[in-house]
């Protein structure tokens, strides 16, 4: 195996790892050895001026293609609040001077790029640190080449070498130390053209430009080679086993370093599921983390979380989703409607226009959700957009400008619409009413729409058809062109249509009594879609007109929006993602550690009462548990608290009163699968009340996990402990009452 192979499939980085496990055994010690460079910036939307040429320039090498010269130009640039290395002494230019950045641009080209370009970029930036041939931070000494340099040298090297220049006779050592070569003959020549900005030097005349451009001239492939295998890939053996880095102490002879370097790839192709593991289990508690300290989602924070998310891997997008459902259904305030619509698919404007009426741009909000619904079978996401499409209705209402006929009487059948889809006729009445009894419908210039109505009411769907079947006969019959739309509906008449239909399902008398339509048919011009639903729903029924009374019953409570089903279909929702969020990790990580999938929704069976439905679940998962080697963990971080009971919610803020500091150690504030699972099935026991027998059981279920859970897992064994009490407690309860 040469070294080309080794750097080619062995990409690892010396300088900071985190250490085998799932995350609540993960040691952060190193992360207070990082350094972070935050600038302040401001975006720019347009593609600057300065760098007009790039776009349109000739390449002769088909790199970028269109489509990434088009994605980097849309992407647009930023001012960034940093001064030139000239200027920083200056007291005013060295505060208030900015620079173009062009960050956004260089990460979609270097995206674009091939691997062994990317292994080269990374070698090279590797090199240029370890010999101290880059800038090491702001307030360093002034040399020659920044790591700047190397990425604008790797851009315009990608562009002017054809891709065979870097894939026929893979050579990565060869190919680093000719674009050191060039990087040298642009110190030496104080010449490097930037990227993207014509007419632009990025390289200053310091008095060390000619030692850094000598030193670059003499690098070989035989020096750089040997570079590397000390520096770089010795330092990669030091992480590992000692039965591998011990190879590299004799590496004297060909063979003896292909097979110290072979060990090394080995090792680390083998680890590289073990590390991808840790990495999504510290993204598990790093998002959390962060949502929480936002206090709250807003609707630009949701959408950037879906656009980044969405790029890397659905594992993530499904969890944040779960996340962001616990953290809306944990203290429901209005502002969560825009948020909880934007992950539904619902584009959602973040500025005020101040000429559009809030009460418009809410009913266009609720008929967007409820386009989705219609399509869409009826699982809790449907619900839940259901509901939300609700909330708009019931903001718009209470908008000043929504006293418009127009509006208000919408509102109104939409929201009679929504509460007849999942089944709550009297308040879909109530809605009803509120049109119904209005007296002038002439300024009422809505319809509405048929792709809104729910498909299972079978008689709609027919009028739809007839009435387009219908216009199609009459166009044909007259040579007219359509003059109308067929498929809606007018509003004061779909309520009265709906209205009657509700009556009709919740009257059991086969003479149901519907609500006529008096005067509104002498002052409304019927559509012909309004005259196929009424006859619908009166031909079925024996017609008794009701009283004025009876119809326009009390409707008070009309206006008033519940959210509380919202907030129960949210954690409901929340848990289906959790569970196909453990799916995908049982999938993809089961042979790293021992995850069940159920955990989730053992606790919220528990939660709901279900606890039959509790005890299966977590006796199953005990037994999958017990003596596995590796365990994942369920977060007990303050939104997800009321998921559970008060003992634990007790417990948990124990802990935090103790350490106050523990909610920022990862290993506090998780309970490992087996421990959750293991408290849940004692208090199912305890509550179902089953014999000693299965509690005595259960209690050496405990006492195993107690010697096999590590010793800082803190909250772990304090909920053992309390879980073993509880079942001894019951235990003596019991004997005293045989005694008695």
């Amino acid at each position: 195996m040469t070294l080309d192979s080794v750097l080619n499939s062995s990409h690892i980085e010396g300088d900071s790892r985190i250490r085998h496990g799932p995350a609540l055994f993960i040691d952060h010690s190193h992360t207070s050895d990082l350094s972070v460079d935050a600038v302040s910036c401001v975006r720019c939307l347009s593609w600057p001026p300065q760098a007009a040429g790039w776009p349109t320039r000739h390449r002769n090498h088909g790199w970028p293609d269109s489509a990434t010269v088009d994605h980097v130009v849309n992407n647009g640039c930023d001012v960034v609040g940093v001064a030139h290395r000239q200027c920083r002494q200056h007291e005013w230019m060295g505060n208030c001077q900015f620079r173009l950045s062009l960050s956004r641009a260089e990460i979609v080209l270097i995206n674009s790029w091939m691997p062994v370009q990317q292994i080269v970029y990374h070698m090279l930036r590797v090199f240029m640190k370890t010999e101290r041939l880059t800038d090491n931070g702001v307030n360093s000494e002034p040399i020659a080449a920044s790591n700047y340099h190397i990425k604008t040298l790797m851009l315009w090297t990608c562009e002017t070498k054809p891709r065979s220049w870097w894939t026929l006779n893979l050579n990565l050592i060869k190919i680093c130390a000719e674009l050191l070569r060039i990087l040298s003959v642009w110190l030496t020549e104080a010449q490097c053209p930037h990227y993207f900005i014509n007419n632009c030097n990025l390289v200053d005349s310091f008095c060390n430009l000619e030692v850094i451009a000598s030193q670059l001239m003499s690098i070989d492939k035989t020096w750089l080679s040997t570079w590397f295998v000390n520096n770089y890939i010795r330092k990669c053996s030091e992480l590992c086993p000692g039965n591998v880095s011990r190879l590299f102490s004799d590496v004297s002879t060909t063979m003896k370093l292909q097979k110290a370097v072979s060990a090394v790839v080995d090792w680390r192709l083998n680890t590289a599921l073990e590390d991808k593991w840790t990495l999504f289990e510290f993204f598990d508690i790093y998002m959390p983390n962060i949502i929480s300290r936002l206090h709250h989602l807003t609707v630009r924070s949701c959408v950037w979380w879906i656009t980044e998310l969405s790029k890397v891997d659905t594992y993530w997008l499904i969890y944040f989703i779960a996340v962001a459902y616990i953290v809306s259904s944990n203290g429901f305030i209005d502002e969560l409607i825009d948020v909880l619509a934007t992950i539904s698919g619902l584009s959602i404007s973040t500025r005020r226009h101040i000429n559009q009426h809030s009460s418009e741009l809410s009913l266009v909000n609720a008929t967007k959700l409820m386009k989705i619904v219609a399509i869409k079978s009826r699982g809790t996401v449907q619900l839940i957009e259901i509901e939300l499409s609700k909330a708009y209705l019931h903001r718009a209402l209470r908008c000043r400008d929504s006293d418009s006929d127009s509006i208000y009487c919408l509102a109104n059948v939409y929201l009679a619409l929504l509460y007849y889809t999942t089944g709550q006729y009297q308040s879909a009445i109530d809605h009803c009413t509120l049109v119904t009894r209005s007296q002038d419908h002439s300024q009422c210039t809505s319809h509405v729409q048929g792709e809104l109505l729910p498909k299972f009411d079978k008689d709609i769907n027919s009028v739809l058809g007839l009435a387009v079947f219908y216009q199609h006969i009459r166009r044909a019959a007259l040579n007219h062109q359509q003059t109308q739309h067929v498929a809606v509906f007018s509003t004061e008449m779909f309520a009265h249509y709906l209205h009657n239909r509700c009556l009709s399902i919740t009257q059991t008398s086969s003479n149901v009594e519907l609500c006529g339509l008096g005067m509104y048919i002498d002052n409304t011009q019927l559509l012909i879609t309004d005259v196929l639903a009424l006859k619908s729903v009166y031909h079925k029924f024996h017609y008794r007109p009701v009283t004025a009374r009876n119809c326009r019953q009390e409707t008070h409570n009309a206006a008033e929006q519940n959210t509380s089903e919202l907030v129960e279909l949210l954690q409901k929702s929340a848990v289906e993602h959790f569970t196909t969020h453990r799916q995908f990790q049982a999938r993809d990580f089961g042979s790293v550690a021992r995850i069940v999938t159920t955990d989730y929704e053992a606790l919220y069976a528990y939660k709901r009462g279900d606890y039959q439905r509790c005890l299966l679940l977590s006796t199953q998962n005990v037994h999958t548990l017990l003596y596995a080697i590796s365990l994942t963990g369920v977060f007990t971080f303050p939104m997800f608290i009321h998921m559970f009971d008060d003992d634990m919610v007790s417990l948990i803020a124990l802990t935090l009163i103790v350490d106050p500091e523990s909610s920022r150690v990862p290993v506090h504030v998780v309970i490992t699968q087996l421990t959750l699972s293991l408290y849940l099935m004692t208090k199912c026991q305890l509550t179902l009340r089953h014999s000693v027998m299965s509690l005595v059981q259960t209690i050496n279920c405990i006492e195993i996990a107690q010697k096999r859970l590590p010793a800082n897992g803190t909250l772990d064994h304090l909920t053992l402990k309390m879980t073993k009490h509880k079942i001894q407690y019951a235990k003596t309860m019991q004997s005293l009452l045989e005694l008695s």
